[in-house]
């Protein structure tokens, strides 16, 4: 499968953005997706993953309750509604499919295919 990320944009702090990954097939809703992250100079880190079914989702504890989660199997799409946007935010956010059984959902390896990346900047 083919992913797309866009959405990405520079906003001020408090701002809101919605991420949305596109994937090439409907392969789609069959793997578990994740969000990564990456800042100048750091290590990927996970943002937030959803089971295929989309009834359970995971969050990174520096986003939880402000960042969202979602897909939509018939759009072949997941979403990422990003409010109360801070500067530690920013970072070339990832989009990543993982096979069904490949383990911890918040390692990087653990994911089979990734998207391009969209920057997202936070500015204070």
């Amino acid at each position: 499968v083919q992913l797309q990320a866009s959405g990405g944009g520079s906003v001020q702090t408090g701002a809101s953005l919605r991420l949305s990954c596109a994937a090439s097939d409907r392969t789609f809703s069959g793997y578990t997706m994740g969000w990564f992250r990456q800042a100048p100079g750091k290590e990927r880190e996970f943002v937030a993953a959803i089971h295929w079914s989309g009834d359970t989702t995971y969050y990174a504890d520096s986003v939880k309750g402000r960042f969202t989660i979602s897909r939509d199997n018939a759009k072949t799409t997941m979403y990422l509604q990003m409010n109360s946007l801070k500067p530690e935010d920013t970072a070339v956010y990832y989009c990543a499919a993982q096979l069904p059984y490949s383990g911890n959902y918040a390692s990087p390896d653990r994911y089979n295919y990734w998207g391009q990346g969209t920057q997202v900047t936070v500015s204070s």
